[in-house]
């Protein structure tokens, strides 16, 4: 089978269901029990109880059980990784290299039945599912790749004589690895990789949306070789858990994926005592532009993937598009014609497009979203929440296309998660580069033109860190480890050094100059 990514267009074909629907049916005939965390190689169980995992199309349907952990279980977790982190960063960067790809093997195996778990507890549809866990395969071996490639990122520097000097990047110690719950595979397997590969040992806190995710990222590790302690896995609410990863000074390094709120306040609470690095991956507002000279179906087609795949709960999500006015109407028709071919429902069918949003939360973001539209602008297509039959035991809601609201409006600033498009019109490219960067977020934006001087005026002037042109398979969507870098500018990110990309691991070192005098 080829490999499947975001951006694939193609058929899955029969094959693939097969494989798909047999992992299915292996994962449903393990739900229901109550899994510990993992603490120092060891089985733990909280003080606290535990929390129920229930699947977002179906909340009747109880994935697992899953600990509550507090902050004195976080403690032991931090010191347990602090504990193992000598014997991790001696071991070497080819043998961690080494069992890094043992895991990525491990998972390439389990890669069916890792797609049917995603599907029922984040409610991604088959195509989305298998992309990820193809796109976690991918992280691990492209970090491994950059850290054997940079011999380690050891490097001889100038000397003279009988001095000697070599610059080496060594590990910080613990990280802290806080996952979201929209990719919580791929994003919790490229971050922990990035850190481990490095010689970091790890503390993982998965979004408590998604925990089984981040018992397939343990399992792999663990099953890999990687010595008991240097990957700790530990669930709970994040007023606990994840507070005392922030303030423990027993952490090293944190690095998280979410909202912007949450990672600006990450960002400034962890570095209080001393600097320490914290790298936080945050939303986005990310705007299409579309030209009168482009190929009006693959752009209908590239926004359309981009705006409502998986429910527009990516923070590359197109969710501001601006159509120059010459195509305005043809354009939107087709849109709107592509959009409503969609097919909403069970993420795990084979024909499912649109599978439900995350939770309540999700939803009264989107009806709140909706609300706004209607108030300050005309909805064009959907805006209804769904709750006949089936949908009314999950979280299902229509993809909604917004126009004629004013171009300051919450609709083109507002981050809202949600399949919901908000269009308006422009009279240039200058016009709508200088919408699209009127923005606090930079993650990800889109243009269709056939013009080279747009394009490249696109190229120079954007304010985004991932960028893409005339791309049918989602305008603003499906970066891909190697291939593209995918790091937010502005409000989207605080690195500057994007995941998926060169530079990546890199950041989970610091530097160290040897100098030997050889008399």
């Amino acid at each position: 089978m080829d490999k499947i990514t975001y951006a694939s267009l193609g058929s899955l074909g029969e094959e693939f269901h097969q494989a798909f629907d047999a992992a299915l049916n292996q994962v449903r005939g393990k739900l229901g029990g109550t899994h510990p965390m993992f603490i120092a190689g060891k089985p733990k169980h909280a003080k606290d109880g535990t929390f129920a995992d229930a699947a977002p199309a179906d909340t009747r349907t109880l994935l697992g059980n899953f600990q509550r952990g507090n902050r004195d279980e976080t403690r032991k977790a931090i010191a347990a990784a602090r504990a193992a982190f000598p014997a991790w960063r001696d071991l070497g960067w080819r043998q961690r290299a080494a069992l890094l790809r043992l895991a990525a093997g491990l998972m390439t195996r389990r890669q069916f039945e890792f797609a049917a778990l995603l599907s029922l507890e984040v409610g991604k549809n088959r195509f989305e599912a298998i992309a990820e866990v193809s796109e976690a395969i991918d992280l691990i071996l492209y970090y491994c790749q950059q850290m054997e490639e940079h011999n380690g990122y050891e490097l001889p520097m100038g000397g003279s004589g009988s001095e000697q000097t070599r610059s080496v990047l060594k590990p910080h110690g613990v990280w802290a690895v806080v996952a979201p719950f929209n990719f919580p595979l791929a994003l919790a397997t490229g971050m922990a990789a990035g850190a481990l590969v490095a010689g970091n040992t790890v503390v993982y806190k998965p979004a408590s949306d998604t925990p089984f995710s981040g018992i397939c990222l343990y399992e792999v590790l663990r099953d890999a070789g990687l010595p008991p302690g240097v990957f700790n896995f530990i669930t709970g609410p994040g007023s606990a858990v994840g507070h005392e990863l922030i303030v423990n000074p027993g952490v090293d390094g944190f690095i998280f994926t979410g909202s912007k709120p949450v990672g600006l306040k990450i960002y400034h609470q962890f570095a209080q005592t001393a600097p320490k690095p914290c790298i936080t991956e945050m939303g986005g507002k990310n705007p299409a532009i579309v030209m009168p000279s482009a190929n009006l179906d693959d752009a209908a087609e590239g926004v359309m993937r981009s705006a409502f795949g998986m429910g527009g709960q990516k923070c590359s999500a197109c969710s501001r598009l601006y159509l120059h006015q010459d195509i305005y109407q043809s354009f939107m028709e087709l849109l709107v014609e592509k959009t409503g071919k969609l097919k909403i429902g069970d993420p795990t069918a084979r024909d499912t497009f649109l599978g439900p949003l995350i939770n309540d939360v999700a939803m009264k973001k989107y009806a709140g979203a909706v609300r706004l539209a209607r108030k300050e602008g005309r909805i064009v297509f959907g805006g209804r929440a769904l709750s006949d039959g089936d949908f009314a035991r999950g979280h299902f809601a229509e993809p909604a296309i917004v126009d004629g609201a004013r171009k300051d409006s919450r609709l083109f600033q507002e981050e809202f998660f949600a399949p919901v498009l908000a269009v308006a019109k422009v009279k240039s490219l200058d016009e709508a580069i200088k919408l699209a960067n009127d923005s606090e977020y930079g993650l990800t934006a889109g243009i269709f033109t056939s013009d080279q001087k747009e394009q490249q005026k696109f190229f120079d002037e954007i304010e985004s860190g991932v960028t893409y042109c005339n791309r049918r398979g989602g305008a603003t969507t499906g970066a891909w480890p190697g291939v593209q870098s995918f790091g937010g500018w502005k409000g989207s990110g605080s690195s500057g050094k994007s995941a998926l990309g060169p530079y990546y691991v890199a950041q989970f070192m610091r530097e160290q100059s040897q100098t030997l005098i050889k008399k």
